[in-house]
Order: C-alpha cells, then sequence, then structure tokens
C-alpha cells in the first residue's frame, strides 16, 4: 500500500508516512534564523546594537555638518564649554568635540582591522592544527604558547615605535598580539568536529585537507568565530587606547580617543569635560561591544536554543477553544 493517501481520501491534502497532513507539520527553522532570533530577543545586546550604531553614525556623519575641523587650532587655549564649543578646547585651541570625533573613527577602524585579522589568523591557525595534529598540531602550539609568553602590550609599543604610529601599523601590531586565543580555541573545537561523521564522508570523497578545513569545519564553526571576533574588538579598542594613553600608540597626523585622553588627563580636576568626554565614549563602545558579545554567545548555545513560542492574542484563543 502507498505510504500516501490520495487526494480524494484526504480532502485533496496529502498524508505523510506518520498519517499527519502536510499542512499540520511544523515548519521548519534553520540554525540561523534560531539564532537571529534568539539574539534580537537579548534586550541588553540589542541596547548595546543601538548604541554602537548611534556612536558610529555620530563620528561619521557629525564630521560633515560640524563648524570645526579636528586640525584647527586657532581657537583660545582652554576655552569653556560654550554653544559654539561644547566640550571647550584643547591646550593647543583645538575643539574637544571634533577632536572626540576624529578619534572614534580611527579607534573604529583600528580595533575592526584589529578583530579581522586576529580572527583570520587565529581561525586559520587553529582550524589545520585541530585537524591535522601530529607535527602540526604541535609546531603551531608551541608558537602560539610563545607569542602568549610574550608581554604584549610592551612588545607592541617597542613595535610601533620602531615602526612609526600609524593607524595601520597599530593595528597589525595588535592583531599580531591577539589571535591566541582565537586560535586555542578554534583548535579545539576543530578536534571535536574532525571525528563527526561528515568530516569522515568528506575524507572518504577525496576531499583535501584544506577543502575540509574551509569548506566543512570553519562554517560549522561559525559560532565561535563570530562571538570571538566581536569580543576581539572590545579588546582592541582598549589595547588601543592603553598605548596611546602611554605615548607610543598612534602618532599625529592620526589620532585615537586613546591619544584624546592622553592629552587631557592632566585636566581632570581642573577641566574634568577635557577628560571625561573621551573616556565616556571609549566605556560605552567597550561596553556596547561586550554586551553584545554576550547576546551572540548566549545565541549560539545549544542549551538555550528554545525560542518561546508567540502568544496568540486574548481574542484568538478564546475563539480557538469555542
Amino acid at each position: 500500500m502507498n505510504s500516501l493517501a490520495t487526494g480524494a481520501e484526504t480532502g485533496g491534502k496529502p498524508l505523510d508516512e506518520s498519517g499527519l497532513g502536510a499542512d499540520t507539520l511544523p515548519d521548519p527553522r534553520s540554525q540561523g534564523a534560531l539564532v537571529l532570533r534568539k539574539f534580537l530577543r537579548h534586550k541588553l545586546a540589542m541596547t548595546s546594537v543601538g548604541m554602537l550604531v548611534l556612536i558610529t553614525l555620530i563620528a561619521l556623519i557629525m564630521p560633515l555638518f560640524w563648524p570645526h575641523s579636528y586640525w584647527d587650532s586657532s581657537f583660545d587655549s582652554f576655552a569653556e564649554p560654550s554653544t559654539e564649543h561644547p566640550l571647550g578646547t584643547t591646550q593647543v585651541g583645538k575643539d574637544m568635540v571634533s577632536q572626540i570625533l576624529r578619534g572614534t573613527q580611527y579607534s573604529l577602524l583600528i580595533a575592526i582591522t584589529v578583530s579581522l585579522v586576529a580572527t583570520f589568523i587565529g581561525v586559520v591557525f587553529g582550524a589545520f592544527a585541530g585537524y591535522m595534529g601530529g607535527f602540526v598540531d604541535s609546531a603551531i602550539s608551541r608558537i602560539t604558547d610563545l607569542f602568549l609568553i610574550i608581554p604584549a602590550i610592551a612588545a607592541a609599543a617597542i613595535l610601533v615605535k620602531v615602526f612609526s604610529g600609524s593607524w595601520w601599523v597599530v593595528a597589525v601590531v595588535l592583531a599580531a598580539f591577539a589571535w591566541m586565543p582565537i586560535a586555542r580555541i578554534t583548535r579545539a573545537e576543530a578536534m571535536s568536529l574532525s571525528q563527526r561523521e561528515f568530516i569522515e564522508a568528506a575524507r572518504a570523497s577525496g576531499a583535501g585537507t584544506g577543502r575540509i578545513v574551509f569548506k566543512h569545519l570553519v562554517p560549522n564553526m561559525v559560532g565561535t568565530i563570530t562571538v570571538n571576533a566581536t569580543l576581539a574588538v572590545a579588546q582592541a579598542v582598549l589595547a588601543e587606547a592603553a598605548l596611546s594613553f602611554i605615548g607610543l600608540g598612534v602618532k599625529p597626523p592620526d589620532t585615537s580617543l586613546g591619544r584624546v585622553i592622553s592629552e587631557n588627563y592632566a585636566q581632570m580636576t581642573g577641566r574634568p569635560w577635557l577628560f571625561f568626554g573621551p573616556f565616556i565614549v571609549l566605556v560605552l563602545i567597550s561596553l556596547s561591544i561586550n554586551f553584545i558579545g554576550d547576546g551572540l554567545r548566549d545565541a549560539f548555545d545549544p542549551r538555550q536554543r528554545q525560542v518561546k513560542p508567540v502568544k496568540q492574542p486574548k481574542k484568538a484563543r478564546k475563539q480557538a477553544k469555542a
């Protein structure tokens, strides 16, 4: 007997093998849709997304309409906050608002560059080490351990000093000391996934190592990679600020929030607006990115994968009972 009933027997609706109508089966949800829905329901993460987007848009768009340029030093030194200069001016006569806007642009640019470069290096090294094992795993693990024992801030300060303080030099140097945690996490997950059936099937079909790593392993680690890349942005913001604060980070004509804070920290008591303006922006960026990372981690957590059903309106529930 055919496992599917005819249309006449079911009122024109075919039955599946379990005897249920096709239209009564639950709608399949992809993993991506479930993750996105759970992330959108994370209130703190969504608030942080809004805050980060707002800060980014202000930093990118507001300079187009702001009447003062970041390099203009023709104003009075240490002018008090006013309608023309809401956060006053610096010692050399620069408008503080324009300095914060320019510093935010460079801080975000450096942080995103560091995150992308460090994530790429960490994922490639970790995935190959976890999948191949043996000598390759041992060599990559020893290189990772070597970089971990080097004091990152001190080494980065020396390299930035040697190779000038352009923003891209700072970004590359910070990325060189930020990929190790990502590599370790990726290696552990790659070792676990390499024992799964779909990897065995790929090997049996004759797929090469590179294809298995980039076509099978890495796509199945997208959750871990996304979370760690997001957290790397926050770490890069603070690392760049630390370097610039001690005078070994970004050099003029480039600038950053860390450099703006460094130039005005001595005014923290006498003219607090010069210090706390860029400091608050830096804290808001760092907290927002960390909370977004927490939301992504919760969304990708399989133990919290179930999504609560949407409640029907009271009127619809009464009609259903009737």
